[in-house]
């Protein structure tokens, strides 16, 4: 896996039509014909909130470019089918305020048949409240809270597991290799709440004691080394981090510095990247889960068609560019069941029918409650030189 910064991806556009159009003029009557259905299609607006700029912008470009490279793979291959992707994508900094302006600029300006891949769990609240006020859907939100997977919010759809499932599948480890005081660090913003009531009840499911000790830190300002100071003084054998990748390495940091040889462990939005980029070799040993395949070659369908995307772009594998890819796929898939003439009721239907969809080798719940005991994530661990260890 390249841990390397991603160069490739600074001049992404505001605004992408991806696919469509004609390449050569060609005589014949049938060629003539699929041009024609070809120029008839119905472009279906995916619109999308995404951080290319700010704190989140290494995982919010990666997100972006997969979801890119699967619209171009939908549109090259649907030519004659009807129906073509448009994605446009705004920036929004990983501002909630900026993603709710997004929202109204994509249903409103731009004319979105649905809200798409909003990153952040402030922002996807933002969306899924703009979506529902104009009578559309959120689709695939990365890092939403679990309060969007409620019955009281019919509009949104998701491709990644809970952070729920998340925090039990980390915590179990915990308990596993018998660390059973166990500490959380993280953003105090929407993102850390969401995090820290994932974990206490994951601990209340385990019957485990509670938490040893908590934080929620501004990520600016002076508060974290007396925070950490205070979760140190209660021995945790490990620490749960939910947060982005710049507090995630300072408590790392910190706490190695002052002696702390326990377990880290990090929710997947931390994004390996970033942290790499953030901790180097001090990423030795942190645990972070995943809700996707890894994007090394395997022998999984929807990895080897991400990659082989890949190979013709100018893009690097990773998490969460594989998870923009499926997130894609998946809204593809959901158009086409709706058919080309759908309303915005029977396009929701459709995702509503799609509980156990296939992307590839790789099966999807649009559908989940909280939990989604049949998706696998899986727990990894890093060495000093970046290799990612399952």
């Amino acid at each position: 896996m390249d841990l390397s910064r991603r160069t490739w991806l600074g001049k992404a556009g505001a605004a992408l039509l991806l696919g469509g159009g004609l390449h050569a003029d060609r005589t014949s009557h049938a060629q003539t014909a699929a041009r024609a259905s070809a120029s008839a299609a119905r472009t279906v607006v995916l619109g999308q909130s995404v951080p290319l700029t700010g704190a989140a912008s290494e995982i919010g470009l990666a997100f972006a470019a997969g979801c890119r490279l699967y619209a171009t793979e939908f549109n090259e291959g649907s030519a004659n089918s009807g129906i073509q992707l448009k994605l446009v994508q705004l920036d929004d900094g990983y501002d909630a305020s900026r993603a709710a302006a997004n929202a109204r600029t994509l249903l409103g300006t731009d004319k979105a048949d649905m809200l798409f891949g909003f990153v952040g769990t402030a922002s996807s609240e933002a969306g899924a409240t703009a979506a529902a006020q104009q009578g559309s859907v959120l689709f695939a939100p990365f890092a939403a809270a679990d309060s969007l997977r409620a019955a009281s919010h019919p509009n949104v759809f998701h491709v990644r597991p809970s952070m729920a499932d998340e925090a039990f599948k980390i915590v179990r480890q915990c308990t596993t290799v018998g660390q059973t005081r166990i500490a959380l660090v993280g953003d105090d913003d929407a993102m850390g709440r969401a995090g820290l009531a994932a974990v206490q009840q994951a601990v209340t499911e385990l019957k485990l004691a509670p938490l040893v000790a908590s934080a929620l830190v501004p990520a600016a300002g002076d508060k974290l080394d007396a925070a950490l100071a205070d979760v140190q003084k209660q021995s945790p054998q490990a620490v749960i981090l939910v947060s982005l990748s710049g507090t995630t390495s300072n408590v790392i940091r910190k706490l190695r510095k002052s002696g702390y040889s326990g377990t880290f462990m990090a929710f997947s939005i931390v994004g390996i990247d970033p942290l790499y980029t953030a901790l180097g070799k001090d990423i030795g040993g942190i645990v972070i889960s995943q809700v996707v395949p890894s994007p090394r070659p395997s022998a999984i369908p929807i990895v080897k068609e991400y990659l082989a995307a890949v190979d013709n772009s100018d893009q690097t594998p990773s998490y969460e560019g594989l998870e923009g890819f499926i997130a894609t796929k998946a809204a593809g898939e959901a158009v086409r069941r709706a058919g080309r003439g759908f309303t915005p009721a029977a396009l929701q239907r459709a995702m509503a029918g799609m509980t156990d969809y296939d992307v590839g080798g790789f099966r999807i719940n649009l559908r989940p409650g909280l939990r989604d005991p049949a998706r696998t994530i899986d727990l990894i661990s890093i060495t000093k030189d970046g290799r990612v260890l399952r």
